[in-house]
């Protein structure tokens, strides 16, 4: 197993205790009080019925990857999930996006899953195995991590602004750095971030080092508060801190006038 303390970023496990106190503190004034049970009961009830729907609406529509559905990408799922010590591995679905590029990952009663838009799915028919496989080990790093169950638990917490926001983007880093460590690819983790920015045509013109130092330049007071109510880094800074985790960007082929280590504090 690759992954350790090192791959975790810097701030979630802090971020993750703060919001676990803030929502321990928030259950026990609810439990103590009657109406506050009532609401619990109904939030987590609404919860269930809302999510459930969107699952199933995954399994009665989707296609479910296996040894008969595109029996490539199944066996590489089964791959990760052996080195990455998940040891159920949870059902792949595809499924249609309308354009959307994104996966996620999701559990509804004890069962895992992934979930492929198909517009990243294709990437396998270009020929970009390594860019869909970092996509595939980012959600399941996710799984691993418990971050899913995790949520369950801060969800209180994670209303409260940017504090919620600022433990996801945490993750992200985190869950970017488990797939890169895995799948052994950081040329192509950038280019499946890439993807994400300008979609699976454009992508492999894209100059990685301009784009890098785009995002340095555009700064300002409305991109600064965006970013701390967004629950996912900039693509930009994602990619920044991969080159700077895992691989200098000249080693990776890219040419950039200039590369600045970012502060382990980005995501806050």
């Amino acid at each position: 197993m690759i992954m350790n303390h090192r791959l975790v970023h810097e701030n979630e496990t802090a971020l993750f205790i703060i919001c676990a106190v803030i929502s321990s503190l928030i259950y026990v004034s609810l439990i103590f009080s009657v109406i506050g049970i009532f609401y619990i009961i109904l939030g987590v009830v609404i919860s269930v019925i809302f999510h459930g729907l969107a699952v199933a609406g995954i399994r009665s529509s989707g296609v479910k990857l296996s040894a008969q559905q595109f029996p490539v990408v199944y066996e590489k799922v089964q791959e990760l999930c052996v080195h990455m010590e998940i040891a159920k591995v949870p059902d792949v679905f595809i499924v249609q996006s309308g354009g959307i590029l994104n996966a996620f990952a999701t559990r509804f009663m004890g069962r895992n899953f992934v979930v492929l838009y198909s517009d990243i799915f294709e990437l396998v028919e270009q020929g970009s195995d390594e860019e869909l496989s970092f996509v595939v080990a980012h959600e399941l790093a996710h799984i691993q991590r418990n971050h899913i169950r995790k949520h369950v638990w801060i969800w209180p917490a994670l209303w409260i602004p940017f504090l919620g926001n600022a433990y996801s983007r945490c993750c992200e880093y985190t869950c970017d750095r488990i797939a890169t460590a895995y799948t052994g690819n950081a040329a192509a983790a950038v280019r499946a971030l890439t993807v994400l920015a300008v979609g699976k045509q454009l992508f492999a013109r894209v100059n990685i080092g301009e784009y890098v130092e785009q995002s340095r330049n555009e700064r300002g007071f409305f991109v600064a508060w965006y970013e701390w109510l967004s629950t996912h880094p900039p693509l930009p800074k994602r990619i920044n801190e991969i080159w700077r985790f895992h691989a200098y960007p000249q080693l990776l082929g890219y040419e950039t006038s200039r590369f600045e280590t970012e502060d382990r504090t980005a995501a806050l």
